[in-house]
């Protein structure tokens, strides 16, 4: 699964049609260039590809009053909207994707609230399995001198595998208790978390 589909569709979806900047812009914003490699080249590559794959319709526009040539905007398609909650759901149970799993969280408010949860429930349950498969050749409690510094890999694994149990855990305590605007709840769920009007339009 790819963050960047997801965060590129995702984006689009939030300003109903945008242009590459704007989503350059929000996901620099959202700091997507430090966990999902977001590089401009890749948000304008995948904008393309999208298109050509009809996940988004493109549309020229005129000029910005900046000057240079015309802007191409773009708009989520039904095949791209199904694409974009497919991707969203999948990336809540990933257990191995970091990149993946935080495009999700992202945009995990577009989806009802009972769903989320459940959808971490399963996360949870694939790291406890992928922590299983790890602990068949791996004893934790022995440490991993026990393989010399290649026991090294099987403790992390085991540390990053308790570590996803706990952390989702806790994110799925917050959003029982309440935490955060959910799709079908009253409120904007997306609040403060998009960038100012286009400097450049």
């Amino acid at each position: 699964m790819s963050a960047i589909r997801l965060l590129v569709l995702g984006a689009v979806r939030l300003r109903g049609r945008a242009h590459g900047y704007q989503v350059r812009n929000d996901l620099e914003f959202w700091g997507a260039g430090e966990w999902a490699s977001t590089k401009p080249g890749s948000i304008y590559h995948a904008l393309k590809q999208m298109a050509k794959q009809g996940l988004l319709h493109a549309y020229e526009t005129a000029p910005s009053t900046a000057g240079g040539p015309p802007r191409t905007e773009y708009e989520v398609t039904e095949k791209g909207t199904g694409e974009y909650f497919s991707l969203l759901r999948g990336s809540l149970t990933t257990h191995d994707a970091m990149d993946v799993l935080a495009a999700g969280v992202g945009f995990m408010v577009e989806l009802p609230r009972e769903e989320v949860i459940g959808l971490l429930r399963q996360r949870i349950a694939s790291l406890e399995e992928w922590r299983g498969s790890v602990t068949t050749h791996y004893v934790p409690e022995d440490g991993p001198g026990q393989y010399g510094h290649i026991g090294e890999i099987m403790h992390m694994w085991v540390t990053a595998a308790d570590y996803g149990v706990r952390w989702t855990r806790d994110l799925i305590e917050r959003i029982d208790g309440g935490a955060y605007v959910f799709a079908g709840e009253e409120g904007d769920p997306f609040e403060g978390v998009l960038t100012e009007e286009d400097p450049l339009a």
